[in-house]
């Protein structure tokens, strides 16, 4: 279960942090300190809620990366590189 809460925790750092991930996965601070700490017991549906959490954070940060690639990729870009 260690292996599973160290996880977890990591999943918090990958999201931003403990305040971000309040905010992304509407959990109180003080709880997913409690969660991490192992003052409190993983749930299934906490770590559901994590792993869509993690794969719309995957879809945004694609969506970015796919809006820099087509700028750069477009004749204006590249003459402001030039410039």
């Amino acid at each position: 279960m260690q292996d599973l809460r160290d996880h977890f925790a990591h999943c918090i750092q990958v999201l931003g942090g403990v305040t971000a991930s309040s905010r992304r996965l509407d959990i109180d601070e003080r709880a997913l300190r409690r969660f991490i700490n192992a003052e409190r017991p993983l749930s299934a549906g906490l770590l559901q809620d994590t792993a869509k959490a993690l794969r719309v954070m995957i879809a945004e940060a694609t969506a970015a990366e796919q809006h820099i690639t087509a700028s750069l990729a477009s004749p204006d870009a590249q003459d402001q590189a030039g410039a």
